[in-house]
């Protein structure tokens, strides 16, 4: 055991580090009670090594972790948004809170073996079939903070207010499960739940405004008081479309009438937003999810235009079509060149913040490799096929999940040598479980 996992003082050599001033060449780090307590640049060796370059850990701002099942099943479908949605129906119909804890632990490993040391779990499924409440009306969730707890990474549990099938409609089906009958219901249960552990927080969200109906909504923003607010927005054009028909109105500014845009609310998406939407999203936080966005055919959503008006971004792995934050990172630079027809979009040190956001999900303090911030550091190998040559701030365009050889979360090793320390063959873990739930 390393003296930060002890509770001592444990220091760390660094050929390179990036630090907030940029990429630095022989960097000591000291960590004590998981909190790094000084950085020295240009320090002589003299403690534990680290190899390749050293990174803040990165924060994971939008998860379904069950959608990891649908990766290699679903991306020859040539439907849509809509019908993809069906397939992650039929998943979710057949998972139980045990299913989804072995799942979820095997996906949370799968993360963190990638580099994020931080997920935002955007939780809708609360009840067993025909919407009947578990003994504990909140097994579900003690699953999840189980499974992270197991894989070693911080977790916000974002428990989803889930009310309606649609605009107008009820919910039917698997849509039951998620379903608490309406906004009170929904916190009562919440604010029932109190797990335990220094590694997670629990915050709320708003489904969409499809799912959520407008007079519905202040409940949930009055429950969700100083505590992370997410939802999806404008993901889709019908949402929009079937927003206006309804309330007459965009779902942003629907939100914004029921008081859901503060500096704790993060939208997911936002793909398709008027330029009024993109003032009004100033306070908050919007996460984008570049590789399940371009997945589901979602479009490209206005980075660089919510970035000029002050708008915080962040990343997300969303459906899991890939857990690669190094893929993430790059895809919002180059979606926006897709769109633009222009290069440099975003420089380096913008696209590290928004891959690093962990106060998007409410941990503070967490995100730099600098004195007073948590202990949350990802090594990356700077000499594989990918990465040799890559220079300093390069190794953003070059490096992959598969680089990754070293993960810290709060002052605890997780990963060394590539290999998760108390998880076994996460493979096979993802095999059994996804093979289960298809048969």
């Amino acid at each position: 055991m390393s003296g930060a996992e002890s509770g001592g003082v444990s220091s760390y050599w660094c050929a390179r580090a990036w630090l907030p001033g940029g990429v630095a060449n022989a960097v000591r780090i000291d960590i004590a009670e998981g909190v790094i307590t000084a950085v020295t640049a240009g320090a002589e060796p003299g403690c534990t090594i680290l190899p390749g370059m050293v990174l803040p850990g990165f924060a994971n701002a939008h998860s379904h972790a069950f959608h990891r099942a649908l990766r290699g099943r679903t991306h020859d479908d040539r439907g849509s948004f809509w019908t993809w949605r069906e397939r992650m129906y039929a998943v979710a119909e057949r998972l139980q809170p045990d299913s989804y804890y072995r799942l979820a632990r095997a996906v949370y490993t799968e993360m963190v073996l990638a580099g994020y040391t931080s997920v935002a779990e955007f939780h809708y499924l609360h009840h067993s079939a025909g919407s009947q409440c578990y003994a504990d009306p909140n097994e579900f969730s003690h699953a999840l903070v189980a499974a992270a707890a197991d894989a070693g990474i911080r977790l916000t549990l974002l428990d989803v207010c889930y009310l309606a099938g649609g605009f107008g409609q009820p919910t039917a089906g698997v849509q039951q499960r998620f379903d608490d009958g309406d906004a009170d219901g929904w916190a009562v249960r919440v604010e029932s739940f109190r797990p335990a552990g220094d590694l997670v927080l629990i915050g709320a969200a708003i489904h969409s405004v499809r799912a959520v109906p407008a007079e519905q909504l202040p409940a949930v923003v009055r429950a969700a008081t100083g505590k992370p607010l997410h939802v999806h927005l404008s993901e889709q054009p019908r949402e929009n479309a079937e927003c206006l028909a309804t309330y007459g109105c965009t779902p942003t500014e629907l939100l914004a009438s029921a008081g859901a845009w503060t500096p704790h609310t993060m939208a997911v998406h936002a793909t398709h937003l008027t330029p009024v939407d993109i003032t009004t999203l100033a306070p908050s936080w919007v996460c984008l999810c570049p590789s399940t966005e371009a997945d589901l055919a979602d479009g490209i959503g206005p980075a660089r235009r919510l970035a000029d008006a002050q708008v915080r971004l962040c990343l997300g792995s969303d459906g899991q079509t890939v857990i690669d934050p190094w893929h993430e990172t790059r895809a919002l630079e180059l979606h926006e060149r897709l769109a633009s027809g222009r290069r440099g979009r975003f420089d380096t040190g913008e696209l590290l913040s928004a891959a690093t956001a962990h106060a998007a999900s409410g941990w503070t303090g967490v995100g730099a490799l600098t004195p007073g911030q948590g202990a949350d550091l990802v090594c990356v190998d700077t000499a594989s096929p990918r990465t040799a040559g890559a220079d300093g701030a390069g190794i953003l365009s070059a490096a992959t999940a598969a680089d990754v050889t070293d993960v810290m979360v709060a002052g605890r090793w997780i990963v060394r040598d590539r290999t998760h320390r108390t998880i076994d063959n996460v493979a096979h873990a993802l095999a059994t479980e996804i093979g289960a739930l298809w048969q």
